[in-house]
């Protein structure tokens, strides 16, 4: 039976990086309507603008380089000051190969020996340590709350490893792990922290246009909308070091048939 969300979210303050374009603001669009208060975190200032004009209510926006701790302190203090809370950090900023290579990125993938050092040096701050300083400097307000949600958008095993996509593939990869690991830091608490993926390409900025391609083969971003509603609700309080593919979460099931279907353990359990 389709669940009716609402109002799942009222009194729940949100802060969603990247969450002026892709699949960001399809995450802030659902979580808005599940009556939200959302923090629209981006590094450029005219998508910020757009999203709050179109959404207005309770969605406002910060520009910030989540990559420089004293920025990500004061996206913290802005969320608190404007909510009177942080509950929901959706670590979703990124950036992708494409703004290395362009539409050449599948004709002549790269390999890591023609990596610039600086190109590495960024991915890693902007997919590794974005999500750690957002996450350490929100967790006191969550503990202090008795109540925190942790989602971390990251991409499938088959970009994490394959040719060409260093060092995107690289440091989703570490983000992800660093995610397992704050699960498990947080068991027993009132916080949680878990994974959220696309399930493939998504239709994106990041994913270029080449001949003989439709983009209606991708993923569209709004599938991330029902499964960061959940997450971020606090219907999910027993659901903690969980990877949840969006692809595969249909808004008609129940939340508890989802979590059958399209979710598994964060990172690689059963790998050796």
């Amino acid at each position: 039976m389709f669940e009716d969300h609402t109002h799942l979210l009222e009194g729940t303050s949100v802060v969603v990086t990247g969450g002026a374009r892709g699949l960001g603001q399809a995450m802030v669009r659902a979580l808005a309507a599940a009556g939200a208060s959302v923090l629209v975190v981006d590094i450029d200032e005219e998508p910020i603008v757009e999203t709050v004009t179109e959404l207005g209510g309770t969605v406002v926006g910060h520009q910030a380089d989540i990559s420089v701790k004293k920025e990500v302190e004061e996206v913290v203090d802005h969320c608190v000051s404007t909510f009177g809370s942080i509950d929901v950090i959706i670590n979703n900023a990124g950036i992708g190969m494409t703004l290395i290579q362009g539409p050449d990125r599948y004709a002549n993938p790269l390999r890591f020996w023609d990596l610039d050092d600086s190109w590495v040096q960024r991915f890693f701050e902007v997919h590794v340590m974005a999500p750690f300083y957002l996450t350490k400097a929100a967790l006191p307000h969550m503990r202090a709350g008795e109540f925190g949600r942790i989602v971390t958008v990251t991409t499938s095993l088959s970009t994490m490893l394959s040719s060409g996509n260093a060092p995107y593939g690289t440091m989703k990869a570490s983000s992800e792990a660093l995610c397992s690991a704050m699960s498990k830091d947080l068991e027993g608490s009132a916080v949680t922290a878990n994974v959220l993926i696309p399930g493939g390409g998504a239709n994106t900025r990041y994913v270029p246009d080449r001949p003989n391609f439709s983009r209606d083969q991708l993923i569209q971003p709004v599938v991330m909308g029902p499964p960061a509603v959940f997450l971020a609700s606090k219907e999910s309080a027993e659901v903690n070091g969980r990877r949840i593919t969006a692809k595969l979460w249909d808004p008609s099931k129940t939340s508890e048939e989802n979590l059958e279907t399209a979710s598994t353990s964060i990172g690689w359990p059963h790998s050796y």
